[in-house]
């Protein structure tokens, strides 16, 4: 008598990773990527290097923005045959400012019988909050601004806003952005966690002018940035 799979239309894991120390994967996450049967990232190098970290040998296969229906698609023809997939984005939980969303929506439309589960983690929105000293009740994540159009229609939401908003920078705008809030809202508070769970990380807060002194002086636009815009 052949067993009943657990699983029989598939099961689909979103797996939250570390957002840079290695030490902060979960042991159910690791776990799961040793167990499925494929591992689905936003680019098997990253992924590989937290897989040769913990001596895993689960085949990686990519699925980034550019390809992600494309590759939905395949996954869910997979799910149909009753197989565990997972799903890694480069750093912390997918579908937050990274690929994701678009897969579990694809499955959940084509296979609504899949099981599909969160593995929670890190995730660099949460970790800037809690060392933050700002109550995290209420805030709005706005992810990365629009580099261009939307962008000040953008920014004066930010300032006319009267909850904390959390968004993402790159060292490349970093400062850019730290000048356009200084005429925005000038007297807002900044809170910028950079490098957060890493070597070199820090937080630095004070005024969009001060926050933006203190990095040129110390020469620290580099690494990942977490800003939070606190105008109350």
């Amino acid at each position: 008598m052949s067993e009943v799979p657990e699983y029989p239309h598939g099961r689909l894991s979103i797996v939250a990773t570390p957002i840079g120390n290695l030490g902060d994967m979960t042991f159910r996450g690791l776990w799961t990527l040793k167990e499925c049967a494929a591992i689905y990232a936003e680019d098997t190098r990253v992924i590989s290097k937290l897989l040769a970290h913990y001596g895993l040998r689960t085949p990686v296969f990519r699925l980034d923005a550019a390809t992600e229906t494309k590759k939905a698609a395949e996954i869910v023809e997979r799910l149909e045959r009753g197989e565990h997939i997972s799903y890694v984005s480069d750093a912390g939980t997918p579908g937050i400012s990274d690929p994701g969303a678009r897969l579990v929506a694809y499955v959940r439309e084509h296979l609504p019988e899949a099981t599909i589960e969160a593995l929670p983690g890190a995730s660099s929105v949460t970790a800037a909050l809690s060392i933050a000293g700002i109550s995290g009740d209420a805030f709005t994540f706005l992810g990365f601004l629009p580099h261009k159009k939307g962008r000040q229609t953008a920014l004066k939401k930010i300032a006319a806003g009267d909850i904390p908003v959390v968004l993402f920078e790159s060292p490349h705008r970093i400062l850019k952005l730290l000048k356009e809030l200084e005429t925005a809202a000038p007297k807002c508070k900044v809170t910028i966690g950079r490098e957060l769970t890493k070597m070199h990380e820090e937080v630095v807060a004070g005024s969009p002018k001060v926050v933006a002194e203190s990095l040129e002086k110390r020469k620290a636009v580099r690494g990942e940035f977490v800003v939070i815009v606190d105008n109350r």
